[in-house]
């Protein structure tokens, strides 16, 4: 692990150890632990403040962690029709200098705690992190609610960060694009195609939005993104993760390749199977089912004109 770049050898004393046993996943006790030492930047990934006329509850503005500085997460996704893609380097590199990213501090990841779906969010942005160099990295499990359930303090003072020093040079070492894909599809490459979607998309029952048909990638098979995550927002610990990883198959499974409707769900998929179950060679595909359908390639469990027309009245009512 790098050397901590704090403001004196004593804060930097304080803040190793506890950093160094936070890992990839992080409770609100560690960090607020951490946090004493002012050692992580926490990013707050959660809308800045509600629309005009809606309720302004569970967004930065209204409360956040002591320090934390909002980096929404629509900051880190692409245009409305295809919301997967990746800003280019030169994007990320002034998103995240503008965050306060140094490539040597480490980054506690915060959401807001809702769902399992909301999970997916920070799970997204601590892959582009990875990816774009940074190595000490955590997402707090609960996120701003269970921070708040475990007795911590929020916020509502505005943080402005010192500018970053991170130069991105973003690394494929987690990330499979189409042609990877197709690779496997064609049998060129191993791997195993994992859907994060709820069965009605696998399936062609549902669709997103943006995606050009329902379906999925052939040779596919689905596993959602939910079961990582027991009756609330918390996702399951290492050894759970690597025990249900065992239970499926995916241990042994050469060159995972986990992908949804736009990089969301198929991120949480990743962050279980690589930083909880340690499981080597797990590829997200970013723009997944939303681009591979609009780029007309090949798909699996297209429904049929009649099922698509009963998939669509049913959608309405």
């Amino acid at each position: 692990m790098k050397t901590l770049l704090l403001a004196t050898t004593a804060a930097a004393a304080l803040a190793g150890p506890a950093l160094a046993d936070l890992g990839p996943l992080v409770t609100p006790a560690e960090l607020a632990e951490a946090l004493k030492a002012d050692a992580p930047l926490v990013l707050d990934i959660r809308a800045p403040r509600a629309p005009e006329g809606q309720a302004n509850e569970d967004t930065y503005s209204a409360g956040h962690i002591p320090g934390a500085v909002n980096a929404p997460y629509g900051a880190f996704r692409g245009p409305k029709d295809n919301p997967g893609r990746l800003p280019g380097d030169a994007a990320l590199t002034a998103l995240l200098q503008g965050l306060g990213v140094h490539a040597d501090r480490p980054v506690v990841v915060v959401h807001d705690g809702r769902d399992a779906s909301d999970f997916g969010a920070a799970a997204r942005v601590y892959w582009t992190l990875k990816s774009s160099g940074l190595e000490e990295l955590s997402i707090l499990n609960g996120g701003v609610r269970g921070w708040v359930q475990a007795g911590f303090d929020l916020s509502t003072a505005p943080v402005t960060p010192e500018p970053g020093t991170i130069e991105v040079s973003f690394s494929d070492q987690w990330r499979a694009t189409a042609e990877d894909v197709q690779a496997v599809i064609a049998g060129e490459e191993a791997g195993l195609l994992l859907d994060a979607r709820p069965e009605e998309f696998w399936a062609g029952n549902a669709s997103h939005p943006a995606a050009a048909r329902p379906g999925t990638l052939p040779q596919s098979q689905y596993f959602e993104h939910a079961n990582w995550f027991g009756t609330g927002p918390a996702i399951v610990d290492a050894a759970a993760a690597r025990a249900l990883a065992r239970e499926q198959g995916f241990t042994g499974a050469e060159g995972l390749v986990s992908f949804c409707n736009t990089g969301h769900w198929a991120a949480t998929n990743w962050f279980a199977l690589s930083e909880l179950a340690g499981i080597e060679n797990v590829r997200l595909y970013p723009e997944s089912m939303v681009d591979w359908s609009n780029a007309g390639h090949e798909m699996a469990n297209v429904p049929g004109p009649v099922r698509n027309l009963w998939n669509q009245i049913r959608g309405i009512f």
